[in-house]
């Protein structure tokens, strides 16, 4: 034991005078480097006081679930960081620091072997606390304070993290998603599309996200959805979203008109037709002629209607008037009023 000590003696004292020469130099990178270097010294004193037999049946849980070797520089290079944090780099170099580092690495140690004296596995948050007992019972009470700090800042750090990339995976999981058109053919879902069309929806209305909206969605979204429901599933995203805003009703609105475009020209047009709101602006006109014309060919509108001049009468049309709707008020005109054949409603508000 005498030789041991002897020997890591000499080592602490060479790891000292690295750190001096580092710290008359100002390299703080020196410090860091130093200091971790000083630890595990530290560490390897300790370490020698304890069957390296014993050490080696015990393995620790990291937070991603992975199974890793037991280190104990890892518990003398917190203890170090904590110290330097409370008393300046120049404690890196302190024998006295050095001392109450290996005497805190001993009773963590000390800690677990009492209560797992044949090995087992730890994790590592169990271990982090057995640091912060260990400073508190041995009156380093502002240490202990700076390290709980530091492991609420990592924490704040790793949920950060966590957050992004599961927004990183949840946009790639949408962008993958497939959807079923009514002739059964499966499509990518566009989700430029779908983007754009909520994003108009939102617009002018302060207290509502396009993000919000978007995310309630992701989760009724799943791959190989019905077209249809994709448009169904924004509506009622829209929808749970009323309680925190009323203005939310608005946003469902401007998503059923959507489908409500979608649907009229598809029907005037005979073949799939969509429009955003804005392309709509464009297309009103035109399209409140032929929904005149259609709508007399199926005696559903007065034939007198088609000798007015439409052309002049589609250009008092006011398109933006669709955005009025709450979405209660555009449900009820879609469910009682508008025309309709063959179950297809072909009339817009604006041709009301």
């Amino acid at each position: 034991m005498g030789a041991e000590t002897t020997e890591a003696t000499t080592d602490i004292e060479a790891a000292i005078s690295e750190l001096e020469d580092a710290i008359k130099n100002d390299s703080k990178e020196d410090i860091i480097s130093q200091e971790e270097i000083f630890a595990k010294t530290a560490a390897d004193h300790v370490q020698k006081e304890f069957l390296s037999s014993q050490l080696n049946n015990y393995q620790i849980i990291r937070r991603n679930g992975k199974v890793t070797a037991f280190d104990t520089s890892k518990i003398s290079i917190a203890l170090t960081k904590a110290f330097i944090s409370v008393e300046g780099g120049t404690a890196a170099a302190s024998t006295r620091i050095h001392q109450a580092v290996e005497s805190l690495t001993e009773l963590v140690l000390n800690a677990f072997t009492r209560r797992m004296p044949d090995g087992g596995t730890l994790h590592i948050e169990d271990i982090q606390d057995q640091v912060e007992l260990a400073l508190m019972r041995n009156g380093e009470q502002k240490v202990a304070r700076a390290y709980v700090l530091y492991r609420e800042e990592r924490s704040r750090e790793r949920a950060a993290d966590a957050k992004t990339n599961l927004d990183a995976q949840e946009k790639t999981d949408l962008l993958s998603l497939s959807v079923t058109r009514t002739d059964g053919v499966k499509k990518p879902l566009d989700m430029v599309r779908l983007n754009l069309i909520v994003t108009e929806a939102c617009e002018g209305f302060s207290g509502v996200e396009t993000k919000a909206v978007i995310e309630e969605t992701q989760n009724n979204l799943f791959d190989g959805i019905d077209e249809i429901d994709v448009a169904k599933a924004l509506v009622m995203s829209a929808r749970t979203l009323i309680e925190q805003d009323p203005d939310y009703g608005y946003v469902a609105a401007g998503l059923l008109m959507d489908q409500l475009r979608q649907e009229a020209l598809t029907f005037i047009e005979g073949e799939k037709t969509q429009a955003t709101q804005k392309e709509m602006k464009e297309r009103y006109q035109d399209y409140f002629q032929k929904y005149i014309e259609r709508g007399a060919e199926l005696e559903l509108l007065d034939q007198e209607l088609t000798k007015y001049d439409l052309n002049r009468l589609s250009k008092a049309l006011k398109p933006d008037g669709d955005r009025q709707f709450t979405y209660l008020g555009l449900q009820t005109l879609y469910d009682r009023y508008f025309i309709h054949s063959m179950d297809i409603r072909f009339e817009l508000p604006q041709a009301f």
